[in-house]
């Protein structure tokens, strides 16, 4: 067992000073740590009378020690060739080992069948207090249930608006965020696009007079002219500048559109052209406003009167705006099988009623609203949709800011099969 006839294992290591020194380390802490987790084992069983089955600690214990023994070899075999010890000391660890796995899995049952008798009664002695709580608040609550019936609306209100609030500050500042990080690439681009013009057409001019002056090029270039198609690039890269000028216009208004709608930083009374809103809230939802498996392509008229612009909260409008045209376009979803093949069309009409007050309406010729739900339209966290879809939320918001936040009037007539319309009456200005 003590031959020596192999070479110690330090050679496979080539003795690199680095690499002893990593596994000499290594397997002098692991030996420790196996050492000192026995002991710490030994010392709870000694003082917890009450632990159950304490053998299996000090099986642990053992199979623990003689790791650290094998890792201790290890160190040991880094010099010294007695591989058989240490294979010994290996196999001695695996027979340990899997008594100690064989006897856990024995105890198990046992194990988990002890009861906690002590945590039990305390238990019991909570639970009869809560009960008796409990029966004490059940008492109480009888007598406010008045009370809090009154309350409820008025609590569904706050909660609804705290949500309003914590979800569009979130959104504006989404909303805003994107929309500046897009403009600054997109400004970049569209001021290129004239200056990549003049260069592309003086290359191409240059190009031409090369062809005027050398009018028999190199076949080698006269090859080339023809494999790139010489004459369709000269007249399609101009067209290709002019739709990406196209394009970088198309984002830009986005952009303009995104930050109309969240408008930050306009938190208190400011005059705005409300037609500016609502076409920022058509461009958002113009994704939606297409034919999808759901519902066919859905049109917008607009019928914008001669309006001034209107002393409002305009990020709190244009959500207005936003929750009634997007309930038109999810209720084009519920339309009839055979009404379906219908055209689609959200009409939006604005006109000055008298000298201080405008009217919007927003109206749909959609599925419509069901009678029998007519008077809880504007009821907090109320909807039809399908969990998930709907919040109840946003009918329920905007009443609140038309009424509340600008003293107008928020109304609609539906009818089923026909459609629904909304109307909006605000002042045009608001007293100091």
């Amino acid at each position: 067992m003590l031959s020596t006839i192999f070479i110690p294992h330090g050679h496979c290591y080539l003795w690199k000073t680095g690499l002893v020194s990593l596994h000499l380390i290594s397997d002098s802490l692991i030996t420790v740590a196996y050492f000192l987790i026995p002991i710490m084992l030994v010392y709870i069983v000694h003082k917890r009378d009450d632990v159950p089955f304490d053998w299996i600690f000090l099986c642990f214990g053992a199979f623990i020690i003689l790791c650290g023994f094998t890792h201790l070899a290890e160190v040991w075999t880094l010099w010294h060739p007695n591989y058989w010890v240490s294979g010994w000391l290996k196999a001695s660890t695996a027979a340990i080992s899997l008594a100690t796995a064989i006897l856990l899995f024995w105890l198990i049952p046992k194990l988990l069948a002890i009861p906690n008798v002590p945590k039990l009664s305390a238990l019991n002695i909570a639970l009869e207090k809560e009960i008796l709580e409990r029966k004490l608040i059940e008492t109480k609550l009888n007598l406010q249930t008045q009370q809090l019936q009154e309350t409820l609306l008025e609590l569904q209100r706050t909660q609804a608006q705290m949500i309003h609030t914590e979800k569009m500050s979130g959104l504006g500042q989404m909303v805003a965020g994107v929309a500046h990080e897009i403009n600054n690439p997109v400004s970049f681009v569209y001021s290129n696009l004239e200056p990549a013009r003049q260069y592309a057409r003086d290359f191409i001019e240059l190009l031409e007079l090369y062809q005027q002056e050398y009018s028999q090029p190199l076949q080698k270039i006269q090859n080339k002219i023809e494999e790139i198609d010489f004459d369709f690039i000269k007249e399609d890269f101009m067209k290709l500048l002019d739709s990406m000028e196209v394009g970088t216009e198309r984002i830009y208004k986005i952009v303009l559109s995104l930050r109309n709608f969240s408008r930050l930083d306009e938190a208190e009374f400011k005059k705005v052209n409300i037609h500016d809103g609502i076409d920022s809230t058509l461009m958002i939802l113009g994704n939606q406003l297409k034919a999808t498996s759901a519902h066919s392509q859905i049109q917008v008229i607009k019928e914008y009167g001669d309006i001034p612009n209107v002393e409002c909260y305009p990020s709190q409008l244009n959500q207005v705006f936003m929750n009634i045209i997007a309930n038109a376009i999810d209720a084009f979803e519920e339309k009839l099988d055979s009404k379906k093949n219908n055209s689609n069309k959200i009409t939006i009409s604005t006109q000055k009623l008298d000298n201080n007050l405008i009217k919007i309406i927003i109206a749909d010729n959609a599925c419509g609203i069901p009678t029998e739900i007519h008077s809880k339209v504007f009821d907090p966290f109320f909807t039809t949709k399908e969990v998930g879809k709907g919040t109840g939320l946003g009918l329920s918001i905007s009443y609140e800011i038309i009424i509340d936040k600008h003293g107008g009037k928020l109304s609609f007539d539906s009818v089923i099969e026909l459609g629904t319309k909304f109307v909006i009456e605000i002042p045009i200005t608001h007293e100091k």
